[in-house]
């Protein structure tokens, strides 16, 4: 589960004169730069503390008790999600949008308001636990889940405050507040797991998700601190009007976030069902469920280091669409993509390349590897796929197509959904399973990304070259070949081998011509910039 944080850089509406001049264009596109920076260091910390609390919780609570446990964070990270993008992107929007003076009483409205969202979503959710245990086939995860709706509460709250700091442009200090956040989760989840098992001699999966709340519970007063609550007395925006903005973000959100989970879900439920049906105990169903999320660590990788780019990019890209710049929306449009692709490549080339070195290096127990290697390559080049569909989405959200960014989201929701209930059910029980699951996904995924890309270049009036993606492709191919064919040398030299197919992909693509001086020239401009 991640905290979202976005950039925004959306002028005062009220000093429409400014946004026009070239010294506010470039403070604009510096102030983009200086913020992906920061926001950028967050995300990475972020991927650094999920990493490792994935890292040590199996080797903490074993892989059958991983599996719950990442039933539970999994299913309620969805809404998460959701109630964190919306606040943050709505607050830091309603702040951006209005003078100094009005910012206190505008940002008390929309405070009110996300509260009365998390208060009902909280309660929703908790009464819904029971539900949706049964429905995961996992009716003794309830109570986890129940606690965690206290989780889904005080993201409601924490959320409106970071997007408060974003509205404002206090991008470091947001950014160093979800830094302390993720620490703060690492440390309450992984020592609310060992204090239940060493202390109590209790459940380690009922203690690592109190830690998990516990963290939730102490970041909400410290970021109080830095916003405060705001001031009565606002008129704006009114409820009418900020729920007029909120709905096709929230649809967007919601089918953005279930497409990132619909996999796993989806598995969860069927691979319950497989092992009831056979007679098999329950926690055999949650080893094969905490493999799979196991190797989803390495899979999620490109979608969570591209987010990076976007928050770079691609508010440039919204300012210069507000500006009627065709020509800067079709060259930010083209950068995204082409980034996105070479990026895409190398982590998918590398995960896909040698996945039961990765895994081998990554958690103790060798089951995980035997077990999951063999679906772990198509899972990889499907979460590949969703990255690109994610820089896509961005992108039209970016140029005013929410509507259209959130009917593909949610297509690929249904495709994904249809294709595992028809691949996954039909497989044995265990690696079988996950191999089935990871091709429908690749097969839906694959298909969405493509029509986004196409609604892209329609949008912008072009993205990046074909040639590029010919090359990303065949890069990426080249290795996959080379790092399939390495032997496999022992735990702890995965790392070198990682190093050895980056190289192959980044040698095939500087021979292809696809890299060159000009992306050094590039990469020292924005640098420079920011």
């Amino acid at each position: 589960m991640r905290m979202s944080i976005h950039v925004t850089t959306e002028t005062n509406p009220r000093e429409p004169q400014r946004a026009s001049t070239p010294t506010a264009a470039s403070a604009t596109a510096t102030s983009a730069g200086r913020g992906g920076i920061a926001i950028a260091v967050a995300k990475l910390s972020f991927i650094l503390f999920g990493f490792g609390q994935t890292l040590v919780l199996p080797a903490i609570l074993g892989t059958d008790g991983y599996g719950v446990i990442a039933r539970i964070l999994a299913t309620v990270g969805i809404i998460n999600n959701v109630i964190v993008g919306l606040a943050i992107q709505g607050v830091s929007r309603t702040v951006s949008r209005v003078s100094e003076a009005d910012a206190p009483g505008a940002f008390r409205r929309v405070l009110v308001i996300h509260g009365g969202l998390a208060v009902a979503a909280a309660i929703g959710f908790a009464s819904l636990a029971g539900r949706i245990a049964r429905l995961l086939q996992a009716p003794y995860i309830a109570d986890g889940l129940r606690i965690m709706a206290l989780v889904v509460f005080l993201y409601g709250i924490y959320a409106p405050l970071v997007g408060a700091l974003n509205g404002r442009r206090r991008f470091v200090e947001q950014a160093s507040l979800d830094i302390v956040y993720g620490a703060l989760r690492f440390t309450t989840t992984i020592g609310g797991a060992l204090i239940a098992i060493k202390v109590f001699h209790a459940d380690g999966i009922l203690g690592g998700v109190i830690g998990f709340a516990l963290a939730a519970l102490l970041i909400v007063p410290l970021a109080f601190s830095r916003t405060k609550a705001g001031a009565s007395g606002g008129r704006s925006p009114t409820t009418a009007e900020y729920a007029s903005f909120l709905t096709p973000l929230l649809i967007g959100l919601v089918s953005l976030n279930l497409l990132l989970q619909t996999d796993f879900e989806m598995f969860s439920h069927f691979v319950g069902q497989k092992a009831a049906e056979l007679g098999e105990p329950a926690k055999r169903a949650d080893e094969i469920v905490g493999v799979y999320r196991a190797f989803q660590l390495f899979s999620f990788l490109p979608y969570q280091l591209l987010m990076s780019v976007t928050f770079v990019l691609f508010p440039m890209l919204a300012r210069a669409h507000a500006d009627g710049d065709a020509a800067s929306v079709k060259r930010f449009a083209a950068t995204g993509v082409r980034l996105a692709l070479l990026l895409v490549g190398l982590i998918v080339g590398v995960v896909a390349a040698i996945p039961y070195a990765l895994l081998r290096f990554a958690f103790k127990d060798p089951q995980i590897a035997e077990l999951g290697a063999g679906a772990q390559p198509i899972h990889a080049l499907a979460m590949g796929a969703f990255a690109l569909l994610g820089v896509a989405t961005t992108a039209l959200t970016s140029l005013r197509r929410e509507g259209l960014a959130a009917l593909l989201t949610t297509a690929g929701v249904v495709l994904v959904a249809g294709a595992c209930a028809v691949l996954v059910p039909r497989a044995e029980l265990g690696a079988p399973m996950m191999l089935a699951s990871a091709t429908a996904t690749l097969f839906a995924l694959a298909v969405i990304a493509f029509l986004a890309g196409f609604a892209l270049y329609r949008t912008a009036g072009g993205i990046t070259s074909p040639l590029t993606l010919l090359r990303v492709m065949g890069a990426t191919a080249v290795t996959i070949f080379v790092g399939a064919r390495l032997p496999y040398f022992g735990r702890f030299t995965a790392p070198v081998e990682a190093l050895l197919v980056a190289t192959v992909y980044i040698a095939s693509l500087t021979i292809s011509r696809e890299l060159g001086r000009d992306d050094a020239d590039m990469l020292r401009r924005i640098l420079r910039r920011s």
